[in-house]
């Protein structure tokens, strides 16, 4: 998926950078240390100020909170801009407590899917590979999060707003989807599949449940 490749670009990077700071700062500490005991008579430095050092430490800190800021929006744009190229397939999610429902308005005739969240009964959302799908998202009660842990995607979704968001699934596969925010005494069981089938599979489930009742759960 596009979310996850931008994701693990951005967080190689910044752990790089974590990771970079944290052997600094340890290697000066113990440079301090082993200093300090090679001269445990030495007097501490009467100076209460370090302008140089201090202003250097500041603008070093300033630019790599800049490069950071402007590196992920730049990342978060190209990641829009290229999960939104091409005619999209539209999707309706509505969170509701404590479970899904997904609706298909490009069907020929209408189609939902959904499911209760109880006893294993998940509903699954399938969409097809290598098209842009937009997801309209709202939920009818309290906040919810549709979160797809393997795919690194999560996105909140609001009472009484309508969220738009784009994204594109770039293999095969089946995953499962969770509430990201806790919503509730049930939240726990608030689960559904994420199933990604080819073009051509999408538009023949799409023929075979359009105009199911609501309330099954075609997979």
């Amino acid at each position: 998926m596009t979310t996850r490749q931008f994701f693990g670009t951005v967080f190689a990077l910044e752990s790089a950078l974590a990771a970079f700071v944290f052997a600094v700062v340890a290697m000066l500490v113990c440079l301090a240390v082993v200093r300090r005991r090679a001269g445990a008579r030495r007097r501490p430095s009467r100076r209460l100020e370090h302008t140089r050092p201090e202003a250097f430490y500041v603008a070093v800190l300033v630019a790599v909170a800049a490069f950071l800021v402007v590196y992920t929006a730049r990342q978060n744009h190209d990641e829009h801009r290229a999960a939104a190229h091409g005619d999209p397939v539209e999707v309706t999610v509505t969170a509701f407590q404590w479970c899904w429902r997904f609706d298909y308005p490009q069907a020929r005739k209408p189609l939902a899917v959904r499911a209760d969240c109880r006893a294993g009964r998940r509903p699954t959302l399938v969409v097809p590979t290598g098209r842009p799908i937009r997801f309209k998202m709202a939920s009818p009660d309290v906040i919810h999060s549709l979160w797809v842990p393997d795919l690194r995607y999560k996105r909140d979704i609001f009472p009484h707003h309508v969220n738009t968001v784009t994204l594109t699934v770039d293999r095969e596969g089946r995953w499962i989807g969770r509430c990201g925010e806790f919503c509730g005494d049930r939240h726990h069981t608030m689960d559904f599949w994420l199933r990604a089938v080819s073009p051509a599979a999408y538009d023949k489930w799409l023929a075979q449940h359009a105009g199911a009742p609501a309330g099954g759960t075609p997979a």
